[in-house]
């Protein structure tokens, strides 16, 4: 099987995004950001970086899907004149998906929360978890203390750097270690493992080429868990789980008015990366494109 490559890990989805944004002026002020934030979580049936393309070609879209989503689970067709949007995806570069107002056909169900994920995060499901993070070197621990202590990540071992190609020390991987409240349910203690892999994903424990974690500039105490409760907040609500990042965000909107240094496409793009860690991808289907002859 061919690997795809992740269509928003490239410098050009990067730019696309930046400028997109800037000619948007979708969100500067801190009360648009957390907007932002709630649409990409409405809309969990695309990638999260998909859901902020489609919120920037039409701000307040309320559910979108492929033509083959829309036939094949709804009943429904695009009108004949429907405006396509475009999203980017693995097989692409771009696929065409269309907004409900655009569609017409079988009656909607009466709750269209059929495209959103939700349910209670289980101990089964937290081990299954974490089953997958320790695949990629992060490991856990539960440790036994009072509610207002959740948790914690650090880096265990790091690499020596590579004194020659041959040098097998050199290449062993990066640990992590994240500690886990054991007295916490495990809805909590999921919203603890997202914040925590926020960090990591954001690069706030320094780069990681095996985990695909950049390199960031210096960033202050304040911005990084800024960007870990943004994170979390997304991870969480997206899958059905409320969490106390949206507290600290709502606080933050009433004390703050602009986040123009805020860099989202770091944030859009780790959160992609733990859904497909944790295989909580976004569920979307396409038809793939025919092969020109």
């Amino acid at each position: 099987m061919m690997f795809q490559q992740d269509p928003f890990e490239s410098e050009a989805a990067r730019s696309l995004l930046d400028q997109l944004l800037e000619d948007s002026r979708l969100y500067h002020g801190s009360s648009d950001y957390k907007m932002l934030l709630d649409f990409m979580v409405k809309l969990r049936n695309f990638a999260p970086f998909n859901a902020l393309l489609l919120q920037i070609q039409k701000p307040g879209l309320s559910y979108a899907a492929s033509a083959y989503d829309w036939r094949e689970r709804f009943n429904r067709r695009p009108k004949r004149d429907a405006r396509p949007l475009l999203i980017l995806w693995p097989f692409g570069p771009v696929a065409l998906v269309y907004d409900v107002q655009d569609t017409e056909g079988a009656p909607l169900p009466a709750d269209v929360k059929f495209f959103q994920a939700s349910g209670d995060i289980t101990e089964e499901r937290m081990m299954r978890f974490l089953t997958l993070i320790e695949r990629k070197g992060i490991k856990h621990h539960y440790f036994d203390a009072g509610d207002c202590s959740a948790g914690s990540i650090e880096q265990v071992r790091k690499p020596p750097a590579p004194k020659d190609t041959k040098d097998k020390k050199a290449k062993e991987p990066s640990e992590y270690l994240m500690r886990i409240n054991h007295n916490h349910t495990p809805n909590v203690q999921f919203s603890t493992l997202a914040h925590e892999l926020g960090h990591l994903f954001l690069g706030h424990l320094g780069a990681d080429e095996r985990l695909n974690i950049p390199q960031r500039l210096r960033l202050t105490e304040a911005r990084m868990e800024l960007e870990a409760e943004s994170f979390a907040y997304l991870a969480c609500s997206r899958n059905g789980i409320a969490c106390s990042s949206q507290s600290y965000l709502a606080k933050y909107v009433e004390k703050h008015t602009s986040v123009d240094d805020l860099d989202i496409y770091q944030i859009v793009r780790a959160v992609g990366q733990m859904e497909t860690l944790l295989e909580l991808t976004a569920h979307t289907r396409y038809e793939v494109p025919k092969a020109k002859q």
